[in-house]
């Protein structure tokens, strides 16, 4: 697992042994950051279930003026100081050690977020939880783009009722990447 593109570019990331995070493969983050290029340079960028934050990460390598990353369990938050530090990303680069949802509320009303990216345990539907909360926080704005990776079988059928358009589905082999737009 490496940063792909970017000031960053090529530098390796660590990651916890086990199967405490599932880790995006290369090929798969590299696709997914060839849709989101356009919109990154002096974005604002969240990475909710962060793991070794990897996806932040990118975001700050390609150009994001800031990476907020937000990881309840403490070993992986470790990776993820250790990985900031690593990168030498540390001045565009925040970390919040708490559960997705308290740390929404957290930032509710203070500055917006224009991509949100989310990868939570698979099949606990927490992606449901989240979108609630980041439509009801303010911190993300009409037009925010919000991706969820999620498991094949992950049904996102209610986002139209939480505020959000469905723009784009990229599948993989083994998950998914829905692409939504806050639409208030």
């Amino acid at each position: 697992m490496r940063i792909i593109a970017g000031k960053a570019r090529s530098l390796p990331l660590k990651t916890l042994s086990g199967l405490d995070t599932r880790p995006t493969s290369d090929r798969i983050k590299e696709t997914l950051f060839n849709i989101l290029n356009p919109r990154l340079y002096d974005c604002r960028f969240l990475d909710l279930f962060a793991g070794s934050g990897q996806m932040g990460l990118e975001a700050v390598s390609r150009g994001a003026k800031l990476a907020v990353f937000v990881e309840n369990n403490k070993k992986a938050a470790a990776c993820i100081e250790e990985n900031i530090h690593f990168t030498k990303l540390t001045d565009n680069c925040t970390l919040l050690v708490r559960d997705a949802i308290s740390a929404i509320h957290q930032m509710a009303g203070r500055e917006k977020f224009n991509v949100v990216f989310m990868d939570p345990p698979y099949g606990r539907n927490l992606e449901k939880e989240a979108l609630k909360a980041l439509a009801e926080s303010g911190i993300i704005a009409e037009d925010s783009l919000v991706i969820v990776e999620s498991s094949l079988d992950t049904d996102l059928s209610y986002a139209a009722d939480l505020g959000y358009e469905i723009t784009r589905e990229k599948t993989y082999k083994t998950n998914q990447h829905t692409f939504l737009r806050f639409t208030g």
